[in-house]
Protein backbone atom coordinates (compact mmCIF):
# COMPACT_ATOMS: atom_id res chain seq x y z
CA UNK A 1 0.00 0.00 0.00
CA UNK A 2 2.65 2.37 1.07
CA UNK A 3 4.54 1.62 -2.11
CA UNK A 4 1.71 2.64 -4.33
CA UNK A 5 0.97 5.69 -2.79
CA UNK A 6 4.84 6.59 -2.82
CA UNK A 7 4.71 5.65 -6.71
CA UNK A 8 1.76 7.59 -6.92
CA UNK A 9 3.70 11.03 -5.73
CA UNK A 10 6.33 10.23 -7.73
CA UNK A 11 4.57 9.97 -10.73
CA UNK A 12 2.45 13.40 -9.95
CA UNK A 13 5.81 14.90 -9.16
CA UNK A 14 7.25 13.96 -12.38
CA UNK A 15 4.59 15.06 -14.88
CA UNK A 16 4.02 18.36 -13.11
CA UNK A 17 7.83 18.50 -13.62
CA UNK A 18 7.58 17.83 -17.45
CA UNK A 19 4.49 20.25 -17.75
CA UNK A 20 6.49 23.02 -15.93
CA UNK A 21 9.46 22.37 -18.31
CA UNK A 22 6.93 22.42 -21.45
CA UNK A 23 5.02 25.30 -20.60
CA UNK A 24 5.11 27.84 -23.38
CA UNK A 25 6.96 31.40 -23.28
CA UNK A 26 5.32 34.06 -24.77
CA UNK A 27 7.80 36.25 -26.96
CA UNK A 28 7.51 39.29 -28.68
CA UNK A 29 10.63 38.86 -31.58
CA UNK A 30 11.16 41.79 -34.77
CA UNK A 31 9.84 41.16 -37.28
CA UNK A 32 12.97 42.37 -39.05
CA UNK A 33 15.00 39.31 -37.36
CA UNK A 34 12.96 36.89 -39.24
CA UNK A 35 13.26 37.88 -42.42
CA UNK A 36 16.39 38.03 -42.14
CA UNK A 37 16.96 34.49 -41.02
CA UNK A 38 18.28 32.30 -43.49
CA UNK A 39 15.25 30.73 -43.88
CA UNK A 40 13.56 33.86 -45.61
CA UNK A 41 15.10 33.68 -48.29
CA UNK A 42 13.33 33.79 -51.80
CA UNK A 43 10.06 32.75 -50.23
CA UNK A 44 8.17 36.38 -49.78
CA UNK A 45 6.65 37.47 -52.95
CA UNK A 46 3.68 39.17 -52.09
CA UNK A 47 4.31 42.46 -49.75
CA UNK A 48 2.81 42.22 -46.01
CA UNK A 49 2.71 44.99 -44.14
CA UNK A 50 2.22 44.83 -40.35
CA UNK A 51 -0.10 46.79 -38.79
CA UNK A 52 0.79 50.67 -38.47
CA UNK A 53 3.15 50.44 -41.73
CA UNK A 54 2.22 52.56 -43.94
CA UNK A 55 1.11 51.21 -46.89
CA UNK A 56 0.13 52.07 -50.81
CA UNK A 57 -3.64 53.19 -51.83
CA UNK A 58 -6.36 50.03 -51.16
CA UNK A 59 -8.50 49.64 -54.57
CA UNK A 60 -10.14 46.59 -52.63
CA UNK A 61 -10.44 44.60 -49.64
CA UNK A 62 -11.23 40.56 -49.89
CA UNK A 63 -11.31 40.19 -46.25
CA UNK A 64 -9.47 39.03 -43.00
CA UNK A 65 -7.81 35.79 -42.94
CA UNK A 66 -5.82 33.84 -40.31
CA UNK A 67 -3.00 31.73 -40.48
CA UNK A 68 -1.89 29.56 -37.25
CA UNK A 69 1.53 27.49 -37.56
CA UNK A 70 3.40 25.89 -35.73
CA UNK A 71 6.97 24.20 -35.85
CA UNK A 72 9.01 21.82 -33.96
CA UNK A 73 11.57 23.28 -31.24
CA UNK A 74 13.12 20.78 -29.68
CA UNK A 75 16.93 21.53 -30.21
CA UNK A 76 16.44 25.01 -31.70
CA UNK A 77 16.45 28.24 -30.02
CA UNK A 78 13.36 29.74 -28.73
CA UNK A 79 14.03 32.40 -31.43
CA UNK A 80 14.71 30.09 -34.63
CA UNK A 81 11.99 28.32 -34.11
CA UNK A 82 10.20 31.37 -33.62
CA UNK A 83 11.49 33.03 -36.69
CA UNK A 84 10.01 29.50 -39.08
CA UNK A 85 7.06 29.58 -37.78
CA UNK A 86 5.94 33.35 -38.72
CA UNK A 87 7.98 32.62 -41.40
CA UNK A 88 5.38 29.96 -42.79
CA UNK A 89 2.79 31.90 -41.15
CA UNK A 90 3.15 35.08 -43.98
CA UNK A 91 3.85 32.63 -46.55
CA UNK A 92 0.30 31.17 -45.75
CA UNK A 93 -1.28 34.37 -45.86
CA UNK A 94 0.60 35.38 -48.91
CA UNK A 95 -0.71 32.41 -50.73
CA UNK A 96 -4.14 33.22 -49.28
CA UNK A 97 -3.86 36.73 -51.21
CA UNK A 98 -3.04 35.07 -54.31
CA UNK A 99 -5.88 32.56 -54.31
CA UNK A 100 -8.22 35.87 -53.28
CA UNK A 101 -6.35 37.88 -56.41
CA UNK A 102 -4.57 40.57 -53.71
CA UNK A 103 -1.02 41.84 -54.18
CA UNK A 104 -0.46 42.31 -50.58
CA UNK A 105 -1.24 41.51 -47.03
CA UNK A 106 -2.28 44.55 -44.87
CA UNK A 107 -2.90 45.22 -41.71
CA UNK A 108 -1.12 41.84 -40.22
CA UNK A 109 -0.67 41.54 -36.49
CA UNK A 110 -0.30 38.58 -33.84
CA UNK A 111 -3.41 36.57 -32.01
CA UNK A 112 -1.18 33.78 -30.26
CA UNK A 113 -2.92 32.29 -28.03
CA UNK A 114 -5.86 34.71 -28.12
CA UNK A 115 -3.09 37.51 -27.02
CA UNK A 116 -3.27 39.89 -29.60
CA UNK A 117 -0.43 42.06 -30.71
CA UNK A 118 -1.11 45.06 -33.04
CA UNK A 119 2.61 46.28 -34.09
CA UNK A 120 4.79 47.86 -36.91
CA UNK A 121 7.55 46.06 -35.89
CA UNK A 122 7.21 42.91 -33.60
CA UNK A 123 5.30 39.47 -33.78
CA UNK A 124 4.48 37.01 -30.66
CA UNK A 125 5.12 33.76 -30.30
CA UNK A 126 4.62 30.85 -28.21
CA UNK A 127 7.81 28.76 -27.58
CA UNK A 128 7.84 25.78 -25.28
CA UNK A 129 10.10 23.08 -25.04
CA UNK A 130 9.09 21.14 -28.28
CA UNK A 131 6.60 23.10 -30.71
CA UNK A 132 6.65 26.87 -31.41
CA UNK A 133 3.57 29.02 -32.38
CA UNK A 134 2.84 32.19 -33.76
CA UNK A 135 -0.67 32.78 -35.36
CA UNK A 136 -1.36 35.92 -37.40
CA UNK A 137 -4.49 37.98 -39.26
CA UNK A 138 -4.28 39.90 -41.76
CA UNK A 139 -6.28 41.52 -44.69
CA UNK A 140 -5.92 40.36 -48.36
CA UNK A 141 -6.03 43.89 -50.43
CA UNK A 142 -5.58 44.93 -53.79
CA UNK A 143 -3.52 48.19 -53.71
CA UNK A 144 -2.72 50.98 -56.25
CA UNK A 145 -0.12 50.35 -58.43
Amino acid sequence: MKTTRFGTIVAFVVLFALAAWAADNMLDIPVKDALASPKASNKLDVPFYMAGQSHGKVVKKMGEYTSNKRTNAFGKSSQEACHIAFLSAVIALQERAQKEGGNAVIDVYSNTKNQELKSATDYRCAAGTFVANVVLKGTVAELAK
